[in-house]
This record gives structure tokens, C-alpha cells and sequence, in this order.
């Protein structure tokens, strides 16, 4: 049964951190309307990524931000996950030593790099483990920058004018610009961390048998939260108003990992989980194993693209399993080309091999692959929509924050104005 104001007012200054108690306008901004981000039968979300820039990555900040932006649906990153886990689950001393010393600097989510509240690259992630959507030029798991012709420009100015970095924030024109990588440059090395390892974020070197111990510790406890935790969450966010479609945090080294991985999303309420689409020698194995394990939860293993995206990339992890779905990225795939067709080929092709589609408006190669904001790119984000709508497709558009926020706004406004562009274009 839903809560009264007044029951949700009492659960929410349970769960908020203590320094939020004597700001009485955070409780109150949460309690003055249930956000409602379903348009005429579209389902708009976002994934929580994009509000990497806030300071407080905690759950019950994360829910604060969504409340916010009137979003009622999301894709939910592992961050504010283990956050709760760590609060309501009594973990040994060296998890949260692990997950304090991973505070205060980082943008949340990336390797090694947690930002405040976020966790400490979680012990247990491994290869291949959900990494941080929409970091810079990336290897296997981000897909490498889109090929820009030595010619490129994008109203009038070459490529090198504008900062053509990542992350919420730090993309876009504007600021210092950031350098170009050639035509044709192959992609900077990403590190990974070792299976098992707590993190292991970019340039580490191998894990120390503490810090190997540390992670064997995290998973034995981790194995033994009773999904009443995550059943306290999922109640959190929709007592709220918001309800969780995905879930981006994949721990796979051992089948206990995936079971914990598609429980806990499954609990939290998911359909489907996402990462990075797995690629190199190992991909096909690895594929069939993900999506077959997501089936036997009756779920799907959903795949993220960068600039790689295009109408034939997932065509191996369709076949590998019918648990293996797409995430794709629309915006990157305009970036990276528009490789075999458009996003609106894609989405009328595939439309029953995606559980939901990320949205961002960024430009062609030949136009420096820029990530801009709304209805000043080349992105159909209006047309996406519109054929959503048209067609009756189920899948969540997610609104990812990419594009450089604006001095004197913030992540909450700017997603936002993304959701009111939806508005506009469903009008």
C-alpha cells in the first residue's frame, strides 16, 4: 500500500544523510508532487549517470535528483545501490575502509574513482563490469572515438575549437579546447580491473594480497545481504514516484556474481541490466553466458555502444542468446557515423531486441562528433520520440547528461530541459 506524506516525510529523514536533516527544503522539494515523466505513452527516464556532477551520490541524494527533474523512470547505476547496502547491511570495517578511501574525487562511477557517497570501485567488478557511460576515448568497453575527417567543422570552426570531452559537465563547445585525436588514431588504452579486484582503476598496477583479501571479504559479505535490503529500496524510490527499468552494475567473475546481480536488479523491480558490450576474443562465450543467465531470471542483459554503434553491432549478441538485448546509445551512433542506417532505422528494425535506448544530442564525424544540448545537434531526438509514439514502443528513452552544463546550472535543471524538449517534441 502507497504511503501517506506523512509516512514517506518520516521514511525519507530516516534514510537522508545526516547534514541533509537541517535542510527542510529537500524534504519538502520531494514531497510537492509525484514526477510523472510518461508522455502520451512514452516512456522517458534517465540513468542516473547524469547526475555524476552532484555532489552527493548517496541513494537518497540520487532519489532527490530525479524527484526534481520530474522524472518517474530510471536506469539506475550501482552506485546509489551499494551506497544502501553499505548503510543497511552491516558490512566489515574493510568495506567501508575500502569505500572511504574511494571518496572525494572522482566522477561517479569511473574506474578506481568514486566520487562522495559513491562506492569505492566495488570489490568484486572486475573485467568487463559495468563501466561509466560516456568516458573519454575509450578501449574495448567505450568503443574507441568516431573516425573525424581531417576537414571536419562544425559551423564554421574546425574541430580542435571545441572541448569534445565526456562526462557531465565536461563535454561540448565552450572551455579550454580539449585536444583531437587524428583521423584514424587508435583509441587510449583503458585498464580493467583484475577479477575479483577492489576496482583497480586506470594505471594500477597488479592488487595486493590485501587488497585481494579485502575483496573476498566484500563478496562473502555481499552474498549474504538478505534481499529485504533491496526490497526496502525498490519501496523507497516508488513510494516516491519513481520506478527502476534497469539496473547498471554487472558483476560476473563467478555464477554467484551474476545471481547477485540479476536478483538484486530484479528485486529493485528491473527488466533488464546494462553494461558495455563485450568485445575481443572472448565476446561470443561471454555474451552467450550473460544472456542466458538473464533468462533464467526472466530478464535481459541489455548492451551499451559508443561511437561503435551501428545497424550490424549487436548482430552477435542477438544470435549468442534471446536474453541479450540492446541499450543502444542514439546519440553516439550519430556520432560515430550513422553506420548502415539511422537511429530511426535502427529502432523500426530492432525494435524487439531493445529494452531501452539512450538519447543525447551529438553530431556527425564530418562535424567533429559534438555533444551538445538539446535541438542544437543532429541527433532526431524529436523524430525518435515521435516513432516511439507512432509505434507503440515499450522501451524507456533515457536521457543521458552529456553536453556541458551551463554556468550557474546544475545536472537537475539540465536533465530538466531535456525532459521538457521531450515534451515539446510529443506535443
Amino acid at each position: 500500500m502507497s504511503l501517506t506524506r506523512r509516512e514517506f516525510g518520516k521514511l525519507t529523514l530516516a534514510g537522508l544523510p545526516a547534514a541533509a536533516l537541517v535542510d527542510r527544503s529537500l524534504l519538502a522539494a520531494m514531497l510537492q508532487s509525484r514526477p510523472n515523466s510518461l508522455i502520451d505513452g512514452v516512456q522517458i527516464g534517465t540513468i542516473t549517470y547524469s547526475y555524476g556532477s552532484m555532489g552527493d551520490q548517496s541513494a537518497e541524494a540520487t532519489l532527490k535528483y530525479v524527484v526534481d527533474s520530474d522524472i518517474s523512470a530510471i536506469e539506475l547505476m550501482g552506485g546509489p545501490v551499494n551506497d544502501w547496502a553499505r548503510k543497511k547491511g552491516n558490512p566489515p570495517a574493510s568495506v567501508l575502509a575500502a569505500a572511504n578511501r574511494g571518496r572525494g574525487g572522482g566522477r561517479p562511477g569511473a574506474p578506481g574513482a568514486p566520487g562522495p557517497g559513491a562506492p569505492a570501485a566495488v570489490p568484486g567488478a572486475g573485467a568487463n563490469a559495468a563501466a561509466a557511460p560516456g568516458r573519454g576515448a575509450a578501449g574495448p568497453a567505450g568503443g574507441g572515438r568516431a573516425e573525424i575527417p581531417a576537414d571536419a567543422s562544425w559551423n564554421g570552426q574546425p574541430c580542435s575549437a571545441f572541448n569534445r570531452g565526456r562526462g557531465p559537465g565536461g563535454a561540448g563547445p565552450g572551455g579550454p579546447a580539449a585536444a583531437v585525436a587524428p583521423a584514424g588514431a587508435p583509441p587510449a588504452p583503458t585498464a580493467q580491473a583484475a577479477p575479483g579486484a577492489p576496482g583497480g582503476g586506470r594505471g594500477r598496477g597488479p592488487q595486493t594480497p590485501e587488497q585481494i583479501a579485502a575483496a573476498q571479504e566484500e563478496r562473502k559479505w555481499r552474498m549474504s545481504l538478505s534481499m529485504d535490503l533491496f526490497k526496502d529500496l525498490k519501496k523507497f524510490y516508488n513510494d516516491a514516484g519513481v520506478s527502476i527499468y534497469a539496473v547498471k552494475d554487472v558483476r560476473q567473475e563467478t555464477d554467484e556474481d551474476l545471481d547477485y546481480t540479476f536478483t538484486v536488479a530484479r528485486t529493485l523491480g528491473a527488466n533488464h541490466v546494462t553494461l558495455e558490450l563485450p568485445t575481443g576474443p572472448n565476446a561470443s562465450a561471454t555474451l552467450k553466458r550473460l544472456g542466458d543467465w538473464a533468462l533464467k531470471y526472466k530478464m535481459f542483459a541489455a548492451y551499451h555502444t559508443h561511437d561503435q554503434g551501428s545497424m550490424t553491432v549487436f548482430d552477435e549478441a542477438f544470435a549468442a542468446s534471446k536474453g541479450n538485448m540492446s541499450n543502444v546509445d542514439l546519440g553516439h551512433f550519430v556520432a560515430g557515423g550513422n553506420k548502415g542506417g539511422t537511429p530511426i532505422d535502427f529502432i523500426t528494425k530492432f525494435h524487439d531486441r531493445i529494452s531501452s535506448v539512450h538519447l543525447k544530442d551529438r553530431t556527425l564525424p564530418a562535424h567533429c562528433s559534438l555533444n551538445l544540448a538539446w535541438g542544437t545537434g543532429e541527433t532526431p531526438i524529436k523524430e525518435i520520440l515521435q516513432t516511439m509514439r507512432k509505434n507503440k514502443y515499450k522501451f524507456p528513452a533515457s536521457i543521458e547528461l552529456e553536453y556541458q552544463i551551463p554556468q550557474g546550472s546544475t545536472a537537475v535543471l539540465e536533465v530538466r530541459k531535456c525532459l521538457e524538449y521531450c515534451r515539446a517534441a510529443l506535443a
